[in-house]
């Protein structure tokens, strides 16, 4: 990275991590507009997580324009115009996908809104690519994981506000709730006029500011063969699109085209790994084997931190779950975003140089620090907060979880991958609050399981370590098929037993840790002195 070091990078790291903040608040908000949508306009489960399909779609489609575009002119394209300028444009389309969803929601059309959902986050994308390798190049490289612990921690923050505010904006205050179904359309385009005027705002921040220039001399790899796996891909991620319509032509039921879509997708990468493995000439980054697992383990990731919330509110509206109303849900969801923010802000204390005492002393008491956090953001709305003190026992158990991991990724992703699937299955097992809790500390498990994939993902991969980065960036796709894949499962068997997908997702999350490790132990690579740092 070559960078102009005349200005203070102190300031334009606090100025670049404003965006941090609006990606958790918007991802974590999708938990309350979806039971939202579902209510106003009398949707399926399925349909109600199409929002999120488009929303993460935004970020697949996002990143593999700049993939191709880049991959056709040979010339990497957010590096021309710039990082900074990249944060630029990518708040601007946000703010125009926010305009536009002030006349979606006035006219009635639910696919207008998802159009509108799809706007934002292609925005998100843009600014995504160009913020996080920005931070890091802020400094040395040896602290880089500093700054994208303190960028990943605004991120969380805003993630336990979203439900909160938003819930607010639509519901009012705890103690005079407004039912769903009265919901004015007046409240939704208020809080959308106001999150485009922030985008603007906070473009019109970054155009001022003398932020330094910061560009890359990496070189693209060629890897066109590639191309083919990823545009399989980009077919599978339309079919589920299509399903509806693809169902009323053909007869056959929209379930079989959504599952389809699922297994096209990991028949891909496992048959991509297989291919790449006979003969590594063209695959580029692909022909790493830790890498093609470890873009499916980001897969099965994404997809199961989103669908665990995004399902949440359907669940949380029967009544072997407490009977909750659409504007009781939001305390659960910031929980549960919450949760992440928990592990996130434990997962930070590695990065810094403290004895190992301290460092003891801390992974005990910031977790229960973090939980108090989102226990007074909540108590701010209104909301009894008091119902949520149980879940002091699971975040001990977060705590334990991070001191048998020791910050190695293999052990740590093991065990939380483990113990993710024994909540989930403690949850179907279950009915009420205990699994309520059980479900919400998904989350927890969640927490740490991002940098623990990447490091195992891209180390070995050398000069192709860049193009890996942004293969496993387009694997955030999971957010958007995983959640759509529960919802119409749960039309089918329930909403409580449809909570087998994410058990399926932690299974495959543990079997990673240990294949990544065999993998890059057979290259001789010593994983036990790799370190799991923060998270995304």
């Amino acid at each position: 990275m070559a960078q102009d070091n005349s200005k203070s990078n102190g300031s334009a790291l606090y100025t670049i991590i404003t965006v941090f903040f609006f990606w958790g608040f918007l991802a974590a908000s999708n938990g309350i507009f979806i039971p939202f949508c579902k209510a106003h306009f009398s949707l399926t489960q399925f349909e109600s997580q199409l929002i999120d399909f488009t929303f993460y779609g935004g970020y697949f489609i996002g990143s593999l324009i700049l993939y191709f575009a880049s991959s056709a002119t040979k010339v990497d394209i957010l590096n021309k115009i710039g990082y900074k300028n990249g944060i630029i444009y990518g708040l601007l389309i946000s703010a125009v996908g926010a305009l536009i969803m002030i006349p979606a929601i006035n006219s009635g059309s639910f696919a207008f809104i998802l159009f509108t959902f799809f706007v934002i986050a292609l925005g998100f994308s843009l600014q995504q690519t160009a913020a996080n390798p920005f931070v890091v190049a802020l400094g040395s490289p040896e602290t880089g994981t500093h700054r994208l612990n303190f960028a990943g921690g605004v991120n969380n923050f805003g993630s336990i506000w979203g439900p909160v505010i938003v819930g607010f904006v639509l519901f009012g205050s705890a103690s005079a709730k407004i039912p769903a179904s009265e919901v004015k359309i007046a409240s939704v385009n208020t809080l959308y006029i106001i999150l485009a005027v922030l985008f603007l705002a906070v473009a019109l921040f970054f155009w001022l500011s003398k932020l330094p220039s910061v560009t890359s001399d990496e070189k693209i790899e060629p890897s066109n063969k590639a191309n083919t796996p990823l545009g399989i891909i980009f077919v599978a991620f339309l079919l589920i699109l299509a399903a509806t319509p693809l169902a009323q032509a053909t007869g056959i039921h929209k379930q079989y085209f959504v599952y389809a879509s699922l297994a096209i997708i990991l028949f891909t990468l496992v048959g991509t790994s297989s291919a790449a493995g006979k003969g590594g000439q063209g695959w580029g980054a692909m022909q790493y084997p830790q890498l093609v697992y470890g873009m499916l383990a980001i897969f099965t990731y994404v997809g199961v931190e989103v669908t665990i919330q995004s399902n949440m509110g359907a669940l949380l509206e029967t009544p072997a779950f407490g009977n909750f109303k659409t504007d009781q849900v939001a305390p659960f969801i910031s929980l549960y975003w919450g949760s992440l923010m928990v592990g996130r802000w434990t997962g930070a204390i590695a990065a810094f140089s403290l004895s190992k005492a301290t460092k003891l002393i801390l992974t005990i008491v910031i977790p229960f620090v973090a939980f108090g956090v989102v226990l007074i953001v909540n108590r701010i709305s209104g909301t009894d907060v008091s119902m949520l003190y149980p879940y002091a026992g699971c975040v001990a158990l977060l705590v334990i979880g991070f001191l048998m991991g020791n910050q190695k990724p293999v052990r740590t992703l093991a065990i939380f991958g483990i113990l993710g699937a024994v909540f989930m299955v403690i949850g179907l097992m279950t009915t009420g609050m205990v699994a309520v809790f059980a479900f919400i500390s998904g989350g927890l498990c969640c927490s740490i399981m991002w940098p623990s994939i990447f490091s195992l993902s891209v180390t070995g991969l050398g000069k192709y370590t860049s193009q890996g980065s942004a293969f496993l960036i387009m694997m955030i796709l999971g957010g958007s098929i995983i959640p759509p894949v529960q919802g119409i499962l749960a039309d089918g068997i329930g909403i409580h037993k449809s909570y087998i997908i994410p058990v399926i997702g932690f299974a495959y999350l543990a079997f990673f840790a240990f294949k990544a490790g065999a993998i890059l132990k057979k290259q001789g690579i010593d994983v036990d002195n790799l370190e799991a740092g923060g998270g995304h």
